[in-house]
């Protein structure tokens, strides 16, 4: 029997892409297991959240740590120790260092609120309403040392609509955000996933591309 990916999802806030996740697992919908919780943030929901399905959750406290580096660092013996092989970002507010990204080449997911490459890193809502822009949306990508700057994975695509505020318009695509980073950790799971340059192929039969789109809707053609 294949084992099933181990990911660990950090976070900072309250969880809710984590709960979409968990979610999605304990469903059947992802052939992983989330091995471990972390958020910087001591009071963070999101850890509740890992508790109450059984998922080891653990704070680390920034304030023990001179440099981000040395954060780091035990975030990474943490990992290794859970033999984590996918780390997914879901709202988790720090900058991960140089020697982290490239521990995890390849393997560190982000969800973003907006169709990058615009709007990146905070308020992207309301950007989104001070531009003007008549769509918006959410974006899966892969992590590099920039911000919001890697190879995109999957994009859900949602009108702005007149009368938007920053909390309409977040809440509606904040749906969407949970349903493409399951449907991309999945992808990642079955291996369907490949890096060439700036872009990330999908590969699949037919039918397995004909059911990604029915279940993404209006994301990517």
């Amino acid at each position: 029997m294949q084992r099933r990916l181990r990911l660990s999802v950090l976070a900072s806030g309250r969880g809710s892409n984590l709960q979409a996740i968990i979610d999605a697992c304990e469903a059947g919908q992802i052939d992983a297991v989330i091995a471990l919780v972390i958020s910087n943030v001591a009071e963070a929901y999101a850890l509740e959240r890992g508790r109450r399905h059984g998922i080891e959750s653990a704070f680390i406290d920034p304030s023990l740590y001179r440099t981000s580096g040395e954060f780091d660092a035990t975030l990474l013996d943490l990992l290794r120790k859970h033999e984590v092989e996918l780390v997914c970002l879901a709202g988790y507010m720090r900058l991960l260092s140089p020697p982290f990204v490239e521990a995890y080449s390849n393997r560190i997911m982000n969800i973003h609120p907006a169709l990058l490459p615009a709007f990146p890193g905070l308020h992207t809502h309301r950007q989104a309403l001070q531009h003007g822009v008549k769509l918006s949306g959410c974006t899966v990508h892969f992590v590099d040392e920039g911000v919001d700057t890697g190879p995109i994975i999957i994009q859900a695509v949602v009108p702005v609509l007149d009368d938007d505020t920053e909390e309409a318009l977040s809440a509606r695509i904040l749906a969407y955000e949970h349903q493409i980073y399951p449907r991309a950790i999945q992808l990642f799971a079955e291996g369907r996933l490949e890096i060439r340059g700036r872009r990330v192929l999908c590969h699949g039969t037919d039918t397995s591309q004909a059911r990604d789109k029915q279940a993404w809707g209006a994301m990517n053609p």
